[in-house]
């Protein structure tokens, strides 16, 4: 689906606030409400609009620590990679996980409460993903800039 300038306005509105109400979403971007509904449905059709969440607040929720773990395999098969892959999808406390180019063959971040948390993290879940080399853990001082914003043309 190639996206003209109302449907980039659309989403840019929605990825600020996913729970705006289509009337008033409508007026922010210039059309009627019936209008705005059809191409809002159209961007969910299409898998553009993937799905509609809530963005907890990891601090409120005492999860104070940002960490970042690059993951060495022992090789490169199909069967380690996705025995690796299945592991990492079925640890709630694994955040993000991304098959690398470079040094290291993935990097992990996840979120723990404290240094005992991420130590409690790396124990029961970490160390027992299959065919793990090498971890080398990084821990954030802060974050600089953080969005789920995707930049989109105007």
């Amino acid at each position: 689906m190639k996206l003209d300038p109302i449907d980039q306005k659309i989403l840019n509105v929605l990825q600020n606030d996913g729970r705006i109400p289509n009337a008033e979403l409508a007026d922010k971007v210039g059309l009627s409400p019936s209008a705005c509904l059809r191409r809002l449905r159209a961007l969910e059709d299409s898998g553009i609009i993937d799905k509609y969440v809530a963005l907890l607040n990891q601090r409120k929720l005492g999860r104070r620590m940002d960490i970042f773990v690059e993951i060495s395999l022992f090789g490169q098969s199909n069967e380690l990679l996705e025995a690796f892959e299945k592991a990492v999808a079925r640890s709630a406390e694994i955040m993000e996980c991304y098959l690398m180019a470079g040094e290291s063959d993935f990097l992990l971040r996840l979120t723990a409460a404290d240094p005992a948390d991420f130590e409690r993290i790396h124990r029961d879940h970490l160390a027992k993903l299959p065919g793990v080399s090498r971890m080398k853990s990084s821990f954030a001082i802060r974050s600089v800039v953080k969005t789920t914003a995707l930049p989109l043309s105007r």
